[in-house]
């Protein structure tokens, strides 16, 4: 039912050409999801549909909170306006109360002569509908404000709808995750040498580097062609890049899934409270992902694209001012940073070879 009001919501032509298409695209993409959902046989058709569904709420989500702004844009533009021409809609009021108290004999009384009496009666007459067209404009203006009001309203209600939606559909992710059985095993974890590697390493790069030299190669080729897609849906920062990696500014509770099959090497907390996922695509080859508040998968396991590795932190129902894809300050609060760094080797490499981050 979550699932059927949000598309409603999102089909409403409410929010502008712009975020309308977006909400058009994403609605589209839930029903997908849903018709694929609702098909799925095994275990990973429905993982997949299920992924498929959280990006869609998520897409869906953004398109809302694109809409919001623009109306909250237009109302402040509007009000600003109404505001400014206070004066004139005083001394338009004073006018026109003093044109309508006012008798006709007596208005046209101190005209001298006859012609005179034409023309006030004819400048009365002009001034009066002048005045009326602007008092019809600003009546508009008032009737535009509260209707975005109303929108905004409306909106705010089904963006909590998909919300709740959106967590129910990560739930049964979660739930799906935890029985697959079906992914092939490139090892087994062995936790000994895990820690005695976290133990003797003192940062993420020499603890990333220590874990992949005691594997195996796997027969997976890659090439760097600077065009895969970001592990999260969010903004790269620009003033958040670190010496080895960048930070993606996401929503909060996004999901976040591998970019190509790889070998999930490890995931867990890592100095400190931090929790990294480490995954190896290709033979000397590591992408790091560091910021997630909830892990899926296991040890060892080979994952095709697109698999989910976890899902980020923070209040998913704080829905005022979390960033959108029109944003690109990211400086508000409730976005949740991903820390993304790729190394080749022993040593870090600039991520724009790997993924496509403008």
């Amino acid at each position: 039912m979550r699932l059927a009001a949000f598309l409603i919501c999102l089909a409403l032509p409410a929010f502008g050409q712009t975020a309308g298409e977006a909400a058009r695209d994403a609605m589209a993409q839930l029903q997908g999801a849903q018709d694929r959902l609702q098909s799925a046989g095994g275990a990973r058709d429905q993982i997949k549909a299920l992924t498929e569904t959280v990006q869609s709420y998520e897409a869906g989500l953004a398109a809302v909170r694109s809409g919001l702004r623009q109306v909250a844009a237009q109302e402040a533009e509007l009000s600003a306006d109404l505001s400014a021409r206070r004066s004139e809609l005083g001394h338009l009021i004073g006018a026109l109360s003093t044109i309508s108290n006012t008798p006709e004999p007596v208005a046209r009384s101190n005209a001298q002569r006859p012609i005179d009496a034409v023309r006030a009666g004819m400048l009365v007459a002009d001034v009066t509908e002048g005045l009326q067209t602007k008092a019809e404009a600003l009546r508009s203006q008032l009737s535009q404000i509260q209707g975005l009001r109303d929108v905004q309203a409306a909106a705010t209600e089904n963006l909590e709808d998909g919300l709740t939606g959106a967590q129910d559909a990560r739930a049964a992710l979660a739930h799906a995750i935890s029985e697959r059985s079906d992914l092939p095993t490139r090892f087994e974890e062995d936790t000994v040498q895990i820690a005695l590697l976290m133990a003797s390493s003192d940062s993420l790069g020499a603890f990333a580097d220590a874990l992949a030299n005691d594997l195996p190669d796997p027969d997976a080729v890659l090439a760097r062609q600077g065009n895969l897609p970001l592990p999260v849906r969010g903004i790269v920062q620009s003033s958040g890049r670190a010496a080895e990696g960048v930070y993606i500014a996401a929503v909060p509770q996004a999901l976040v899934t591998s970019p190509v099959a790889a070998t999930l090497l490890y995931r867990g907390p890592l100095l400190g409270d931090v929790n990294v996922v480490i995954l190896e695509p290709a033979p000397d080859v590591l992408f790091i992902f560091a910021g997630l508040e909830t892990l899926y998968g296991d040890v060892g396991q080979i994952i095709p694209a697109g698999t989910p590795l976890g899902l980020m932190g923070g209040d998913a129902t704080k829905v005022n001012g979390i960033l959108t894809e029109n944003e690109t300050s990211g400086t508000d609060e409730a976005a949740q940073p991903l820390y993304l760094e790729v190394r080749e080797g022993q040593g870090p490499v600039n991520p724009d070879a790997w993924f496509a981050l403008e």
